[in-house]
């Protein structure tokens, strides 16, 4: 079908303004703004079920225009829940048709706008269900973490309750995933194994901001044997922006607050061999009282190095053992020399009020170490250590999936947890 441009012809109207105040129609035309649609169902074609019958979730909807009947301007189609699926409709709106699986056991409305050769407007509404497949492997979403407020660099995680490996199956399952915020912010999911994937903003999330995590996954064919299931949401919010930066040069922790400088103490950090990690790491978890053990971390006992130390006001931020506390022991070295074994070393008056002040999903970066950096997922949240440009590679939308990890070397590390380390 050829469509070409349409202009609107008005009639003698010199009195234009005079009559549309006064509600006359002698200027009206077909295609005025209050023209009531006419019924376009004679000017489409729709593959989708009748007679009662219940639609194929994996088949792709279809409108397409009558040969020589106008065109389709718009197409909607959403579920009695809310979810809007996907579509493309033609340059010269001759067809329509869906880019997503529809979900199965669901109720849909279809809303169809037309214009005719003349320029009038067209609608079709049309309702219909789907089928339910008799039997189905389904796959559920965990979100974490729980709800409650944290701090400006804490992910989102999302656990699926069995691996997706394809590309293609990836992609639904991400699309579904929502993460929404009030501010909103740019933000992406990155694919850290099969089963597990983080989603965070470009930068920190904003200071005091809410976030709705849910899944729209309930019902839809994820590949040929698996179908999603309703998940749990979550509900999140984030306090101050707080952000804690160790220089292990010059032995000084400066915390600021929504960018303010609020405290500067001295600390010590890793000697050489047990240099600490450099990069951006996000508190994990708080304890007021921790037994360190040196031979949790492989250190034999009774070496020169070996330790059991009870430890006060201790800030965890890897599942290895790295954690801001409480050193009275090395208070004379504090702002002055690195002699832990890859902890940060405070004041107990100092580490108290560190621990006071930060939550979990605070922000704590080494800077000027000699140790190694810090690793993206195998040993806490280092997320913000990856680029945006790398982060999005991770997505299956929007990069591919390229970065994904082998997920034993995760459940490895993360088995570890519980080997601190001073």
């Amino acid at each position: 079908m050829n469509h070409s441009p349409r202009t609107s012809t008005v009639l003698s109207c010199s009195l234009l303004v005079v009559a549309l105040v006064a509600g006359a129609t002698a200027c009206g035309s077909d295609n005025s703004p209050t023209a009531k649609p006419y019924d376009a169902a004679d000017q489409i074609s729709f593959n989708g079920p009748s007679d009662g019958k219940k639609a194929d979730p994996d088949k792709a909807l279809e409108v397409t225009a009558k040969d020589g009947e106008g065109r389709i301007t718009d197409v909607t189609a959403v579920d009695a829940t809310g979810r809007f699926v996907p579509g493309e409709l033609s340059a010269d709106g001759d067809r329509w048709h869906s880019t997503s699986p529809l979900a199965a056991g669901a109720r849909y409305t279809l809303r169809v706008s037309t214009e005719n050769e003349d320029g009038a407007p067209g609608r079709k509404v049309l309702d219909f269900e789907t089928g339910t497949p008799k039997a189905k492997k389904t796959l559920k979403v965990k979100f974490g973490p729980k709800a409650g407020e944290y701090g400006v660099g804490q992910p989102v995680t999302a656990e699926l309750s069995t691996p997706v490996k394809d590309l293609a199956a990836r992609r639904i399952v991400e699309r579904a995933l929502r993460v929404d915020s009030v501010p909103a912010v740019e933000g992406s999911w990155y694919w850290v194994d099969d089963k597990t994937l983080h989603y965070r903003p470009r930068e920190y999330w904003p200071a005091h901001a809410k976030i709705n995590v849910h899944s729209n996954l309930k019902g839809i064919r994820v590949d040929r044997s698996l179908w999603g299931a309703e998940s749990k949401p979550v509900k999140l919010t984030t306090g101050d922006k707080i952000v804690a930066v160790t220089d292990a040069s010059s032995h000084q922790m400066t915390v600021y607050r929504n960018g303010e400088d609020i405290n500067e103490v001295p600390v010590t950090t890793g000697k050489p061999g047990f240099e600490t990690r450099n990069g951006i790491k996000v508190v994990l978890e708080k304890q007021s009282f921790v037994q360190m053990r040196s031979a949790t971390v492989g250190i034999a006992e009774g070496s020169g190095d070996s330790y059991d130390l009870p430890v006060h006001w201790a800030t965890r931020l890897t599942w290895s053992g790295e954690y801001v506390h409480a050193a009275p022991w090395s208070v004379g070295s504090q702002g002055a020399a690195n002699v832990s074994h890859g902890c940060t070393g405070l004041s107990t008056g100092d580490a108290e009020w560190f621990f006071e002040t930060v939550r979990e999903g605070d922000i704590v970066q080494v800077v000027n170490s000699d140790g190694e950096d810090m690793s993206a997922f195998d040993n806490g949240f280092g997320d913000w250590n990856l680029d945006w440009t790398k982060w999005r590679e991770g997505s299956a939308v929007l990069g591919g999936g390229k970065n994904a990890t082998d997920r034993n070397s995760v459940q490895t590390v993360q088995a570890a947890r519980l080997r601190p380390q001073v």
